[in-house]
């Protein structure tokens, strides 16, 4: 059974996990009204993952363990940026929010000593790490493009390859 403060813990990052969906639907909408389907592509993609795999498993998590599941009110999500770069700073430092929320979150379990919660949010710490990564290489590249148009057609035409990789381990049947 969770312990009230780990429960509260995990329903707020399942939250924040929805609401990073949202923002990055935002910003995948951004992307395509501006002509550029491949950052768009990858966007959409990164808003399914925040929203299929990392907040189902918060949610798949609460349940196996006996908890209570508490949807909150999702903010509504910056809709407009300067350009691209400014989208994947964005991004960037949202994923940085998000792996400071899971340490929080960890630390929570630590005080609490939910050695299966620690466990469970151990896979997060790890994808934290891919997740800056890959927002900040591409921070990066678009900081060397500097609104070269052939170089950001180049890179959004590589972003346009990006498929959606369900986690094996949700399933329908929970």
């Amino acid at each position: 059974m969770l312990k009230t403060k780990v429960q509260k813990a995990l329903n707020d990052q399942m939250n924040f996990e929805i609401y990073s969906a949202y923002i990055y639907a935002a910003m995948s909408a951004y992307a395509a009204e501006k002509n550029f389907p491949g950052f768009a592509n990858w966007l959409r993609i990164q808003a399914g993952e925040e929203l299929l795999i990392h907040a189902a498993k918060f949610e798949k998590f609460i349940i196996d363990r006996g908890g209570h599941v508490d949807f909150d009110k999702i903010d509504k999500p910056k809709a407009g940026w300067d350009s691209l770069l400014a989208v994947f700073e964005n991004a960037y430092r949202h994923e940085c929010k998000v792996s400071a929320n899971i340490n929080a979150l960890y630390d929570v379990a630590v005080a609490e000593d939910d050695k299966a919660a620690q466990q469970f949010l151990a896979w997060f710490i790890n994808e934290q790490v891919e997740e800056e990564k890959n927002t900040d290489q591409i921070v990066q590249q678009l900081k060397i493009i500097a609104e070269n148009p052939q170089g950001l057609f180049m890179l959004d035409q590589q972003l346009s390859a990006r498929t959606f990789v369900p986690d094996p381990t949700m399933s329908a049947a929970g």
